[in-house]
């Protein structure tokens, strides 16, 4: 295990795709985290990110694992393999943030999280895109009773798939992808922020076409099979009140998404783009005269300093070091797969499904958290 206890926490990262340029432009921008080695099967590519950011190592995933001055593992892999790429993180004594989600089934999932909690060790779940001012802002406008009691949710993200731009698309539509695992995390976090844990859910699913074929880069032209719904229609309902609507879709010619709207006895809330990390955030108050056609809209100020990928990780590093708990648990993300996983199932038998897990109190990022200074 690292025992570093002083001075900027040490990563490590395990995948070189697309996504690690967002968590490396970010990751060595922090000065409480240094990012001291990338890994991917391919030791190329892993070189080569290395080099791009000035990282000192890059090349197997194995010399990641056993580098001794990581303390932690950003796991940016494909969701089928998250769970193993996070055990063998563990077992190499590391903590770990993985993306999302946690694991593509319950069982396995849950496996990590008791293996890392008897190793003492700390699992982080992206998104961390709703630790961002965007939605932290909104939060604690809600908190404060701005929109008095929240009721109920609208969330929307439709349009035609990622194979319009993705290099290598085929796998967000196999299991543990499409729309609803691969998007429905940021859509859901932020519900979780705002009403707490799932109680049950309902859906209808279908399937626009068995195929897609890839539009750019080197596969331009190849197909793949499509092996999830690539629409949902989803209805919550949470535990402690409020309910929410929801579409995932990559069947739309139509582009409609990041949005999120609460909806409450004093107002609606419109919260920005839960996979950006801020964004504009207005308050629309109801109408108190029929003579009257304009509605008030208000603008809340955005607070904090805006980031990027990492944020999630850089608060668990920042806890660790402090001994409290960071914001984006295992536990959270387990909670999310298990929300998703029940809309799989009941759009699959068109009945509502509860949800098994819960949680406790969501916490919170405050105000003048500043990814930029230096504070270990």
């Amino acid at each position: 295990m690292a025992t570093s206890s002083s001075g900027a926490v040490g990563v490590g990262i395990i995948g070189a795709g697309n996504i690690s340029d967002q968590y490396l432009t970010h990751l060595t921008s922090f000065p409480d985290v240094r990012v001291l080695a990338v890994g991917d099967l391919l030791e190329d590519r892993a070189k080569a990110q290395a080099a791009k950011y000035g990282v000192p190592r890059g090349g197997s995933v194995d010399s990641v694992l056993n580098d001794p001055d990581v303390d932690i593992i950003v796991n940016l892999t494909i969701p089928a393999v998250h769970v193993e790429v996070s055990l063998a993180s563990i077992a190499a004594g590391k903590h770990v943030w993985t993306e999302k989600p946690i694991g593509i089934d319950r069982e396995e999932s849950q496996r990590l999280l008791k293996t890392a909690d008897a190793a003492g060790l700390r699992v982080g779940v992206a998104p961390d895109t709703v630790l961002g001012p965007g939605v932290q802002t909104a939060k604690r406008a809600i908190a404060r009773g701005d929109i008095g009691r929240p009721l109920f949710a609208t969330t929307t993200f439709q349009w035609q798939g990622p194979e319009l731009w993705h290099p290598n698309p085929a796998f967000l539509y196999a299991k543990g992808a499409g729309p609803l695992l691969d998007m429905g995390p940021y859509y859901v976090s932020t519900l979780l922020h705002v009403f707490g844990p799932v109680a049950s859910v309902a859906a209808l699913g279908l399937q626009g076409v068995p195929t897609r074929t890839v539009k750019s880069g080197e596969l331009a032209g190849q197909e793949f099979p499509v092996e999830i719904p690539s629409t949902l229609s989803v209805l919550m309902d949470f535990e402690q009140g409020g309910q929410a609507q929801s579409l995932y879709s990559t069947d739309s010619p139509l582009k409609r998404h990041g949005i999120v709207e609460i909806n409450g006895t004093e107002g609606t809330l419109v919260i920005p783009d839960p996979n950006t990390f801020g964004g504009d955030i207005t308050i629309v108050r109801p109408l108190t005269d029929a003579s009257v056609s304009d509605q008030e809209i208000l603008e809340v100020p955005q607070e904090g300093v805006l980031a990027g990928r990492g944020l999630g990780l850089l608060d668990m590093a920042r806890s660790i070091r402090d001994g409290r708990p960071h914001i984006a648990t295992g536990e959270f993300g387990y909670h999310v797969l298990d929300t998703l996983l029940s809309i799989e199932e009941a759009a699959a038998s068109r009945t509502y499904v509860d949800v098994e897990s819960t949680l406790g109190e969501v916490g919170s990022l405050p105000a003048d958290f500043d990814p930029l200074a230096a504070t270990l």
